[in-house]
């Protein structure tokens, strides 16, 4: 192993190292911790006691009965009650966490945070190491740098830590040849339990061609593998879950609650902020007969090219990592994403090495908007930022408090856009040069 390698696994490392210790050391110590995790979990304990977790009440009988509690500051407590005791998870996710909700809950969240972070660690080592084959120490840099900003996930313990981390694993699996059948159970988890994060990934593979349309097609009927006995066990249990679950969908994203992009939204601008493009075109109209078209309409050109020069190309290694670049950007802006989704991001890091070891304007780009994703997606960056703005205690009626409020929510739908629009660039300028051995015939 060469220095440069050495160098850059060591800011990996120790990267990891203030992920695991710090993230523990929050969770110990926030007002509630496991948030998202005791959703899923009392939802699943639910299940397997034969009662309907899409009902109101049923999931804040079964916590309250586990000795469960609220913080005392009623804005904290407000949110915590809308993230818990709403039950939106898909019958996928409670089924797979079925196994979790059979324990007390002191192990199991033991066990959930455990296979968390050590899946996230392993996906980070594995682009690492694609990384490590063009530009070692800027793959560590970056890479560290968003592990050590990934405390929130810890916190809260929401399923997306574990869902990205499977869809990189798999990523690495399909395009290294190894491990084959782990990648495709990696990835079938990833769409069951998370189809907005898993699901361009798939499509990837899919409009990839050859043997990674194989991948695709194999993953695909592992999910319907996965899905069916979970339907089957949820609608024996919750015969009208379809209908609860749209429901509670539907009032998590009401105007001013918890899933809500628009400005007034309880839980869309905190540490754990909403990172779709509708949370920025709403701050001009909020109304979702708005942004959601206009946001759709944004990102419609940019996917679309994407899946045009996909289907059209040639598969080669280097378009690859372009194409995954892309998407894995693109991805987090029409449809509801959080910042902890982002950690989709680690896919960035091929292309981003890879174009650095080329040289030239291209290079500096690539590194700066990557950079510039990972810092604006990171966790403590955002910590530092939120306790200053909360110590200014400006009005949010004030022209500095408008301006504060916006500078809140652009930042990171914007950069996402021109990390995608930049690869996908870069992307279609490779697609579009011919083949060698094709231009010689």
């Amino acid at each position: 192993m060469t220095k440069a390698r050495l160098d850059g696994l060591y800011l990996l490392l120790l990267g990891a190292a203030v992920f695991l210790l710090l993230g523990i050391v929050l969770e110990r110590s926030a007002p509630a911790p496991m948030s998202d995790f005791k959703a899923v979990y009392y939802g699943a304990q639910l299940l397997i006691q034969h009662t309907d977790p899409y009902k109101e009440g049923e999931i804040l009988r079964a916590y309250q009965a586990d000795g469960g509690s609220f913080p005392p500051d009623p804005d904290i407590s407000r949110s915590v009650r809308r993230s818990i005791l709403v039950c939106i998870n898909l019958p996928v996710t409670l089924f797979l966490v079925s196994p979790f909700a059979m324990l007390p809950f002191a192990p199991a969240h033991v066990l959930w945070m455990t296979l968390m972070v050590g899946s996230l660690i392993l996906a980070a080592f594995l682009m690492w190491n694609l990384g490590a084959n063009y530009a070692p120490e800027i793959s560590g840099l970056l890479i560290g740098f968003m592990l050590a900003n990934s405390q929130v996930l810890v916190i809260i313990g929401n399923s997306a830590g574990i869902v990205v981390s499977l869809c990189v694993i798999a990523v690495w699996c399909f395009l290294k040849h190894r491990f084959v059948l782990i990648g495709v159970l990696c990835l079938a988890i990833g769409l069951a339990a998370k189809p907005h994060d898993a699901g361009p990934i798939w499509l990837y593979f899919l409009l990839a061609g050859g043997v990674y349309r194989k991948r695709a097609l194999q993953t695909l009927i592992v999910t319907l593998a996965l899905a069916l006995p979970a339907l089957l066990w949820v609608s024996n249990v919750a015969p009208h879950w379809p209908h609860e679950l749209h429901s509670n969908l539907l009032a998590a994203s009401a105007r001013g609650d918890l899933n809500d992009p628009g400005p007034t939204s309880m839980g869309a601008h905190t540490l754990g902020m909403i990172i779709s493009l509708q949370t920025v075109v709403s701050v001009f109209r909020d109304d979702p007969r708005f942004y959601n078209p206009v946001t759709y309409l944004i990102c419609a050109p940019p996917l679309l090219l994407w899946a045009w020069v996909t289907l059209r190309s040639r598969f080669t290694p280097e378009r690859a990592w372009l194409a995954l670049a892309a998407i894995s950007a693109l991805a987090m802006l029409p449809v509801y994403h959080r910042i902890y989704d982002a950690k989709l991001l680690l896919l960035t890091i091929p292309a981003c090495a890879m174009l650095w070891a080329e040289g030239g304007l291209i290079g500096w780009l690539a590194l700066l908007v990557t950079a510039a994703g990972f810092v604006l997606t990171g966790d403590l960056a955002w910590v530092i930022f939120l306790g200053f703005i909360r110590a200014l205690h400006l009005p949010a009626a004030s022209v500095p408090g408008q301006i504060v409020a916006n500078a809140l929510v652009f930042p990171v739908p914007l950069t996402l856009l021109a990390m995608g629009v930049f690869y996908l660039w870069v992307y279609a300028r490779r697609c579009s040069i011919p083949d060698p051995e094709i231009g010689s015939r």
